[in-house]
């Protein structure tokens, strides 16, 4: 498992608590941004539908539907995404 807000490797057990912290960076773990079902792209940035509103994606929530996500949270870099901007952009030069 990966700590989404210092970017670390850190063990925790599957059924940690909602108070559990990173013990690399003092961070919140049962947040949004450690969940498998976060995702920038989607409604209120949750893949599981029946999930309640979040209003803050890297503090302690209570929802029922977090699973600690496997791997680093993906993220697109600048340089990937001003490559996909020019490639846009000379879809529609002439």
């Amino acid at each position: 498992m990966i700590c989404a807000l210092c970017k670390k490797e850190i063990s925790a057990d599957k059924y940690f608590s909602r108070k559990s912290a990173c013990p690399r960076c003092g961070g919140d773990l049962h947040i949004c941004l450690n969940c498998r079902f976060f995702s920038e792209s989607s409604h209120n940035k949750c893949l599981e539908p029946k999930a309640e509103f979040q209003r803050t994606r890297d503090r302690a929530n209570f929802c029922d539907f977090f699973v600690f996500r496997e791997g680093a949270v993906s993220s697109s870099s600048d340089k990937e995404k001003e490559e996909a901007r020019k490639k846009l952009d000379d879809l529609f030069k002439k």
